[in-house]
């Protein structure tokens, strides 16, 4: 398997709520970066995402442009977190370094206001 197909399978994954095959590709001592918030590492980052199905947050994306640089896969998505009737699609770049079939680290770059400001737009879009 490819470093570019580790990180496609987890956003399949994800995008399904399969926390066990999403949890099997990321390495023990995973990384996981987001703007604005603490970096999670290691067993923290399982919990979390054990949590979200739970807490009735849906997720799905659409991949722009995936590229590997080495063991660095390069993604250009449009992420969407729902959460009941609430719903933002926002812009994410991310970096993931894959070695061995795991995902090491997880670095997502995004707006956060573009986040916040999703939820309460309404479905026409204004």
């Amino acid at each position: 398997m490819t470093n570019v197909e580790v990180v496609e399978d987890f956003f399949a994954a994800l995008a399904i709520a399969d926390v066990p095959t999403g949890s099997a590709l990321l390495a023990p001592e995973i990384e996981w970066l987001n703007t604005g918030l603490p970096t999670v590492r290691g067993r923290r980052v399982f919990g979390i995402l054990k949590a979200l199905p739970k807490l009735a947050f849906d997720f799905d994306f659409v991949m722009h442009e995936i590229d590997e640089d080495g063991e660095t896969v390069r993604t250009q998505r449009t992420d969407v977190l729902r959460w009941g009737p609430l719903s933002s699609s926002f812009h994410v770049a991310g970096d993931f370094v894959v070695r061995d079939g795991k995902i090491h680290r997880w670095d997502d770059r995004y707006k956060m206001g573009e986040v916040i400001s999703g939820f309460f737009k309404r479905v026409d879009g204004s």
